[in-house]
């Protein structure tokens, strides 16, 4: 059902929030009760004049009642609804989001501190099960406890025993003591987490990824192609495992940005409308090169919205730029449907598609793809590949069928896809309009 459709019902509980009755909104904006009664329930059209008279009174922006809303906090909360398996009504998230959108977003905060938590104990599960330091420490701890209880039970049992003996049993428990308490915090040390260490409970993908989105995933420091990358990830707040990762992106990033300079690439991407291929034509650089770097530029009013996403040839995503209604949590799977994943069965053949997804707005993104193998061909040797996908956020009006994809299966409401893994969760079939 088209988003305009779902206008009057929005308008509808818009007034009931504020408590405002159907003739005194008719009488405001100059039409008839009636009339208003046939909008709000979606059998009338509205827009122009009427509309931002409406939303003026209802304190309201027009366009949260004619596109509901925002697309990427809607997708983020069926995303939460997802990961957790909860029998939440999909079906409303966007009334939800529209009319809430301060709880819609703690809801979507809490979700993902959940699943860092997640992540934090299983994390922690593995370090208790395989870490030789943890299992080295509890070992010290349980031989000291041992050795105190041998010394104290003879104490306590053997009820004749000279002043010698004594003193070097009390001497004994004495130093175990010492030891167990110097072990003890050790141990503690080793375990505990600062509480302010947000990032701990991050994996290292995660934290290169989000320092990459404060920076709008343009790295100003890398244009020049011989930055100190160290540095560059100190600025950026890495540390650990992530710092490594980022290493290795800075190596690709430089070396884009050597065979495509950000002035040159820039006009050049104006003068030829973004589109991939002629760009790479133009510069004689790598197909995949191109799309990292489309994806990598700064922001500006005029630059077309881009995600990008990276695959690997198992099908897992391991560098994610998300844009409004393209953005997937690893821990669901991603819709196998997506062009990036067609990719890896036609290596270096770029591939162009359009994809719907299955939301009431219908939204439509255009994706340019490649697979192209990793590192030096040898014989007797799989190739190892790697998918990139750029996506292009509303894109021209195209007569080109699209490709019908979706998120994640839990929440994807194509009754009839020959790709689902598994059942939507209750109550998403009977979404209207999907």
């Amino acid at each position: 059902m088209p988003t305009q459709h779902l206008t009057g019902g929005r308008i509808r509980d818009r007034r009931l929030e504020l408590g405002l009755r159907q003739a005194a909104v008719a009488a405001a904006v100059g039409i008839s009760p009636s009339y208003l009664n046939l909008i709000e329930h979606n059998r009338r059209r509205i827009g122009g004049k009427l509309l931002a008279d409406i939303a003026r009174l209802l304190e309201v922006d027009a366009t949260l009642l004619t596109q509901g809303a925002d697309r990427h906090l809607l997708e983020r909360m069926r995303g939460a609804a997802a990961a957790f398996e909860t029998d939440a009504e999909i079906a409303r998230a966007e009334d939800i989001a529209a009319r809430f959108p301060g709880w819609s977003a703690l809801i979507v905060a809490q979700a993902r501190r959940i699943a860092a938590l997640d992540t934090h104990m299983a994390a922690l599960t593995d370090r208790i099960t395989h870490d030789p330091q943890l299992a080295n420490a509890l070992h010290e701890v349980i031989s000291t406890v041992t050795s105190i209880r041998s010394s104290a039970s003879i104490l306590v049992t053997q009820e004749e025993l000279d002043a010698d003996w004594q003193r070097r049993f009390h001497e004994n428990i004495h130093k175990d003591s010492l030891r167990l308490a110097a072990s003890s915090e050790a141990l503690v040390a080793y375990l505990e987490t600062p509480e302010a260490d947000v990032d701990i409970v991050q994996s290292p993908v995660e934290q290169l990824e989000s320092a990459l989105a404060r920076t709008g995933y343009h790295v100003a420091a890398l244009e020049a192609g011989n930055a100190d990358v160290a540095q560059v990830a100190r600025d950026l707040g890495l540390k650990g495992p992530a710092t490594v990762l980022f290493a290795s992106f800075a190596k690709q990033y430089m070396a884009d940005a050597r065979v495509l300079p950000l002035a040159t690439f820039t006009e050049a991407c104006r003068a030829l409308d973004y589109n991939p291929a002629q760009l790479a034509g133009e510069f004689g650089a790598d197909f995949a090169a191109v799309l990292r770097r489309l994806a990598s530029l700064p922001a500006d009013t005029s630059l077309p919205a881009m995600g990008l996403a990276i695959a690997d040839v198992s099908g897992t995503l391991t560098f994610l730029k998300p844009v409004p209604g393209f953005n997937y949590s690893r821990r669901n799977g991603a819709c196998p449907l997506w062009p990036i994943f067609g990719a890896l069965s036609r290596p270096t053949q770029p591939v162009r598609a359009e994809v719907s997804l299955p939301d009431a707005a219908r939204t439509r993104f255009l994706c340019y793809a490649i697979a192209q193998p990793q590192g030096a061909q040898q014989f007797d040797v799989t190739p190892v590949l790697n998918s990139t996908m750029l996506v292009v956020a509303d894109p021209p009006e195209s007569k080109a069928n699209a490709i019908a994809v979706g998120g994640s299966c839990r929440i994807c409401p194509r009754p009839d896809c020959t790709s689902r893994r598994e059942p939507a969760l209750i109550g998403i079939s009977g979404a209207r309009g999907l």
